[in-house]
């Protein structure tokens, strides 16, 4: 890894709630779970591209609000479809801070 940029502050992302991230190639969803766990994911539903920041977080999951599909944060992969998948990324919480990659945000292409 290149390093990481500093998002923001943990507490800027209500518990159960995202914030999202623009980079170059598009957006990047930070969720914040209940336990304050912190994942980043691209901001697109594999099935209908829905912006995943705006579904309902519960546990380590999330479920896009266009049609309910149920995501794992950790992995990306969408439940009940086999080519369901989003990209995840690299991200911590550090000294109450958010942190993702920043080699990942740097080197995505342009849209």
């Amino acid at each position: 890894m290149t390093g990481w940029i500093d998002i923001g502050a943990l507490d800027d992302i209500p518990r159960r709630g995202a914030r999202v991230v623009k980079a170059a190639r598009g957006c990047v969803a930070l969720f914040r779970t209940q336990d304050d766990r912190v994942f980043a994911l691209d901001d697109r539903c594999p099935h209908k591209g829905g912006p995943l920041s705006e579904g309902i977080v519960h546990g380590a999951r999330v479920t896009c609000p266009l049609h309910n599909l149920v995501l794992d944060l950790e992995t990306g992969l969408a439940e009940g479809l086999d080519e369901g998948r989003v990209a995840t990324h690299p991200a911590r919480v550090e000294g109450g801070r958010i942190l993702v990659d920043a080699g990942l945000l740097a080197k995505r292409p342009a849209a």
